[in-house]
């Protein structure tokens, strides 16, 4: 029995830091996990920016607000889910993630939690488990699933190379050039195909 595990931001949203950062105006807050592979370094750093600027989970919530999924994103979910159990595993916090869920139609999502003061400010994070994605794709294998994993960015690697089935979706041209052995798409419908030619083996 298969299970696909799909990244979030970069797959079937943008990504929100980067949202933010235009919002906001401090270009600093675009750098991702497709450019920074260690997440506890660049988490610590985008709150450090957050507190210099007197910015909180307000803010950055308003904005995720604006965000709807890529086009596209929630037909070919939709589409998946009917023809296999899928789960989004996502470094994001359930506090960003809940508005995005209702505009994708309430998949199931395992992602991390804030730890947010009562004026708002981001003081801390709680990552779910440690290497949440390779973890999770692990426990999956652990009660009997085959796992499908996709995603964009350095921290999706170990869960797709642990994975049956492994792809890049719209990831950078560095992490294509350093994995070529990956398969990597660039439009739902190319991908939707490959996933049925996994699903059926």
């Amino acid at each position: 029995m298969y299970i696909t595990c799909l990244d979030l931001e970069g797959v079937l949203v943008p990504e929100i830091w980067i949202a933010f950062a235009e919002e906001s105006g401090i270009p600093e807050l675009k750098r991702t996990t497709r450019d920074e592979p260690d997440y506890d370094k660049l988490m610590k750093w985008r709150l450090g920016i957050l507190k210099e600027h007197n910015l909180g989970l307000k803010e950055i919530q308003a904005v995720i607000a604006k965000i709807d999924p890529m086009p596209g994103a929630k037909e070919f979910l939709d589409e998946l889910r009917a023809l296999s159990q899928t789960i989004i595993i996502s470094d994001t916090f359930a506090q960003f993630a809940g508005p995005l869920m209702q505009k994708l139609g309430l998949p199931t999502i395992f992602c991390n939690s804030l730890e947010v003061a009562e004026n708002g400010e981001i003081t801390s994070y709680k990552m779910r488990c440690e290497k949440s994605k390779l973890t999770t794709v692990k426990a999956l294998q652990s009660i009997g699933f085959e796992t499908i994993a996709g995603g964009d960015s350095f921290n999706d690697l170990g869960m797709i190379q642990a994975s049956k089935f492994g792809f890049l979706f719209r990831s950078t041209e560095q992490i294509k050039k350093d994995y070529p052995d990956l398969p990597a798409f660039e439009e739902y419908g190319e991908l939707m195909k490959f996933l049925k030619e996994c699903l059926a083996k």
